[in-house]
């Protein structure tokens, strides 16, 4: 497993995902039905912090504390004082044209009379600083930070000593992920209560660092309440992936259709069909140009390859139980001829790459379909821009459900499943960042659809089991260099739950 999957260390972390200002408005009522102050709340926020960052960083004496005008420095405050008794502590304090919060003032109040001094935010560093903690901007950050927070953010990203964000890292908004400016770039990140959708999503892998987690005793209210969507890991594959009927044949398994591979992108077509046979399904039909057929049965017997013409398209339509199309498809008339017969298939089908692309051209609804866009591919299909796009992937991700039905897949560091329901993908690394990604990614969800899964849940079965196999494998090599076709011996171990249990 990579550093991320086992990074979340205080407690093991929740499957559940809250919106940032839900909790903020209704994190009193949790405090007060299991009758805690909120002052006692930020001394919970400020003791998890600082257990977690003696625990990580026990040899650092010259600690440097970062506090807003908000909760967030009240949590700062907390973290000081109960440093003060072995560190070296100092303390920067932005000011702000409206009085602190109370709790926060408690907290300010309690640092000064255990001995501690607040400096201005323009003063000069101390020397030697071991360790910064960033208690400045929180959870209800909207827009991009100003003065002197930006001048702060930028020095704390300058320099070598390790930062540890408070709740979330100051400049990434809570609530999406994005980063509208300035931001603190964390070696670790400690949030409290619930997990946020910007610490999952968006820019959130390159600035949050290692993710740690603590709900302050706020956990069996929360499980009363809904969550905004699902946090989806490895450990949740075998609610989706049961061990087989011992006595399952082939034909148990699923009849899978794959169409794709015009001229030159015959590889996109092998890489789905594979991938949707290590992934379980019983028979796997290609249907592609007739030129890629002797390559695809050297590579890969098992697949059933033909022409694709309107006969065989018809036939493998009238034999399938679910059909894939888009890998290498292309945007000819080769390519839209075969789209326009799928769309009359009421089937379970995928649709991928330039099937999307063509459907942006002639959208339509419907229910028995899973998409599977990237960020342009996205953008294209919602008529704006890949910026739009990545300034709130949660609303686009809403968009294409509202606009072409089903269940829609937003890839990315993150990537968001939406439907009636949402999921977030905490799977997945850098080396995916490689061409044939999304080509092996439709074959594993095809492959699993076969199977019987629902759309949801071979949609949200398949992104854990194709991130989690390439995680695995940059733990073993690294990221730098990976292929998509690294990922195909491999995802049996992903597929077959109890052999990573």
């Amino acid at each position: 497993m990579t550093d991320r999957a086992n990074t979340f260390s205080l407690q093991s972390l929740s499957h559940s995902v809250y919106g940032a200002q839900w909790l903020r408005e209704w994190e009193s009522q949790g405090a007060g039905l299991t009758s805690v102050s909120l002052y006692q709340l930020m001394q919970r926020a400020g003791t998890a912090a600082f257990q977690r960052i003696l625990w990580l960083y026990p040899g650092a004496h010259r600690w440097l504390v970062l506090a807003g005008h908000g909760n967030n420095g009240g949590d700062g405050y907390v973290v000081a004082q109960l440093a003060a008794a072995g560190k070296q502590v100092t303390v920067l304090a932005c000011g702000g044209s409206s009085p602190l919060p109370a709790e926060v003032e408690q907290a300010k109040a309690a640092w000064l009379a255990a001995g501690g001094e607040i400096h201005a935010a323009e003063a000069p560093w101390p020397q030697g600083v071991e360790v910064i903690i960033d208690a400045m901007l929180g959870t209800g950050l909207k827009a991009a930070p100003r003065d002197p927070y930006c001048s702060l953010i930028a020095a704390a990203n300058r320099h070598p000593a390790p930062v540890i964000a408070l709740d979330i890292p100051s400049g990434l908004l809570a609530e999406t992920g994005a980063t509208p400016g300035e931001v603190v770039s964390a070696a670790h990140t400690v949030t409290f209560i619930a997990l946020k959708p910007g610490l999952l999503t968006g820019k959130a892998r390159s600035v949050t660092g290692h993710v740690h987690y603590d709900d302050l005793g706020l956990g069996k209210w929360l499980e009363r309440e809904t969550p905004l969507m699902a946090r989806l890991s490895a450990e949740l594959l075998p609610r989706w992936l049961p061990a087989r009927d011992p006595c399952a044949h082939k034909g148990d398994n699923g009849r899978l259709l794959i169409v794709g591979g015009d001229h030159g992108f015959a590889g996109a077509i092998r890489m789905t069909g594979e991938a949707a046979l290590r992934c379980g399904a019983g028979l796997v039909r290609v249907l592609t140009r007739e030129e890629n057929i002797p390559p695809l049965l050297s590579a890969r017997p098992e697949l059933m390859v033909a022409p694709l013409t309107r006969d065989t398209l018809q036939q493998g339509l009238e034999w399938a139980d679910v059909v894939v199309i888009g890998p290498g498809l292309g945007q000819d008339s080769w390519g839209k001829n075969a789209l326009r017969e799928v769309e009359n298939c009421d089937k379970p089908m995928l649709w991928d790459a330039d099937a999307l692309n063509l459907l942006a051209f002639n959208p339509e609804k419907r229910h028995n379909r899973i998409i599977t866009p990237h960020l342009g591919e996205a953008a294209r299909l919602l008529n704006g821009n890949v910026g739009a796009i990545e300034s709130d992937r949660l609303l686009a991700a809403r968009k294409l459900v509202r606009r072409y039905g089903g269940v829609v897949v937003l890839k990315g560091a993150g990537t968001l499943l939406a439907a009636e329901d949402g999921a977030v993908a905490d799977v997945g690394n850098a080396g995916m960042a490689s061409g044939g990604m999304g080509d092996v990614l439709s074959g594993i969800i095809g492959g699993l659809l076969a199977q019987k899964l629902s759309l949801y849940d071979a949609a949200c079965a398949g992104c854990v089991v194709h991130g989690a196999t390439a995680d695995r494998l940059a733990a073993e090599k690294g990221t730098r260099g990976m292929l998509a076709t690294d990922l195909l011996p491999a995802l049996y171990l992903y597929v077959n739950p109890e052999l990573t249990a």
